[in-house]
Parts: structure tokens; C-alpha cells; sequence
């Protein structure tokens, strides 16, 4: 399988600091997205070092443990990873007073020989299109799902809730974290898109998949969905990660790398 990543960051259209922070490393199959919360900068200082952290120690483990890897040693380190970087925001969000409260969520997807291996924490999201449809692939861990689940809310009822950001998982915020962890089959023509709730909370999926099957490189498409974003309000912080799998044969027509190639960098506000 051939892989192709980009990941864009925007500041949006109401925010002054930037609390999303996004990492790949395509040389291990590794896509990390953070959305940080917190006071004062607090959550720039979260997401970035959780961004940081999986990156570095995930993709280390990632390369030196190559292919014979199993995929449950890979969700093994996954988990050890999120664990050890969750005590490192913690610990600094308790013993710095400026960095009280601070915490994250988490998309983290590990692309390898069996499937995309995918956690989550928190309301950041991960979505597949294919053949043409959009489907969301994780489940947010918020009040507002919550709600839905128990039947409290409809889903059309829940777009004008005011509870949309509060989040029952956050990475950094107790002394331990859960994170939801699940194998997905990957076929050549997915593309994948891992993305904050600056995204999410946006644009419905219909314009998710809209502009994912009108443009065709992943640059376009991240800046067609960052464009949309900001024009319906901005009112958050935007990030995502693209992903794109293609079988062999088409991809070396087109000039792919057979370990991905990566794009990525702010997009103007």
C-alpha cells in the first residue's frame, strides 16, 4: 500500500493563538493531531507536547521494530506512548501554575501491513471516505455524544447545543487516560482525515465529503476544507491530517514515494 499524507493548521477567524498542533512522521505510518485546551497559552503548551512526544517516541519504536511487528505490539506501544506522554502534561500542568488545567485531545493513526490502527481521546475526530462516501471512524468522547447515545438529544438537536465542547476524555487532565484504540481495514482510493472540532463543528459531513471528492491532491482538498471553515465562522482553531492509500500500480504512475509524501504547513487565515 502506498500512502500519501498532508496536514494543514489554521489559527481560524476568532482566535489569536493557535491550540492545535499536528505531527507525521511517514516514514513509520504515523499521524498525530492534538487540540489543546486550557488558560492562558496553556493549551498550545499541551497539544504541542503531545504532538511532540508520540511523534519522537512512537515513531523511534515504529522504525526500529519494522514490519514483523504484530499488530497487538503496536497497540502496545501506542498505549504506553499516550500513557507516558499523559503524565508529562499532567505533571506540568501541576507543578507550573501557568500550565493549571491544561489537557488535550488525541487522534492518533498508525498505518501498517494489516490496517490503520487508530486511537482517540477526547472530540477530535477521524472520518474515511470511500468510494465516494464519508464515514466517521471514531466516537467522540464528549457530554454531547453522551447525550445522543441516551437519547436525550437528537443529532440534528445537537448541532445547536450549547454543551459541544465539553469532553468526558482529555489527555493530561488526570493521572491516567483511556484511549480508545481500533483496527480498520484500509483499501487503495481511502483517504482518510483526521481533524480538530474547529473542522468538525464547521462543516456538516455533507461538506466534508463535498469538498473531499471535488478536489483531487490532498493540498487542495485541506485547503478547500480550511477555506470553508473560516468562511462558515471560524470560531476555532483548525487542523487536520489527509491520508491517502493507493495501490502500487497507480501510485508509481503518478510519482508517489512507497512510504508516502508528506505536505504540510499553515494556511493563511
Amino acid at each position: 500500500m502506498i500512502l500519501e499524507f498532508f496536514s494543514a493548521t489554521d489559527v481560524g477567524r476568532a482566535r489569536d493563538n493557535n491550540e492545535d498542533s499536528v505531527a507525521l512522521d511517514e516514514a513509520a505510518g504515523l499521524a498525530v493531531l492534538a487540540d489543546g485546551m486550557g488558560g492562558y497559552n496553556a493549551g498550545e503548551v499541551a497539544s504541542q507536547m503531545l504532538t511532540s512526544f508520540v511523534s519522537r517516541e512512537l515513531g523511534r519504536w515504529l522504525k526500529d521494530a519494522g514490519r514483523p511487528a504484530r499488530a497487538g505490539e503496536v497497540k502496545r506501544a501506542m498505549d504506553i506512548c499516550v500513557d507516558n506522554a499523559n503524565r508529562a502534561i499532567f505533571n506540568a500542568a501541576n507543578t507550573n501554575p501557568r500550565y493549571a488545567g491544561m489537557g488535550t485531545t488525541l487522534v492518533l493513526g498508525v498505518f501498517r501491513p494489516e490496517g490503520l490502527l487508530l486511537g482517540h481521546v477526547g472530540d477530535s475526530r477521524a472520518y474515511r471516505l470511500r468510494a465516494g462516501r464519508l464515514m466517521q471512524i471514531t466516537r467522540d468522547h464528549s457530554l454531547l455524544q453522551e447525550q445522543i447515545d441516551a437519547g436525550l438529544l437528537t443529532v440534528e438537536e445537537a448541532a445547536y447545543s450549547s454543551n459541544k465542547n465539553l469532553v468526558t476524555r482529555a489527555v493530561g487532565v488526570e493521572d491516567t487516560v483511556l484511549m480508545e484504540l481500533h483496527l480498520h481495514e484500509v483499501q487503495p482510493g481511502d483517504t482518510y482525515l483526521l481533524c480538530s472540532d474547529g473542522l468538525s463543528d464547521m462543516l456538516s459531513d455533507d461538506g466534508l465529503a463535498h469538498l473531499l471528492n471535488t478536489h483531487e491532491t490532498l493540498p487542495e482538498a485541506a485547503h478547500a476544507l480550511i477555506n470553508a471553515a473560516n468562511d462558515n465562522g471560524g470560531r476555532d482553531n483548525i487542523a487536520l491530517i489527509l491520508a491517502r492509500a493507493e495501490g502500487r500500480q497507480r501510485a508509481e504512475g503518478r510519482g508517489w514515494w512507497p512510504f508516502g509524501r508528506r505536505g504540510g504547513k499553515d494556511a493563511a487565515a
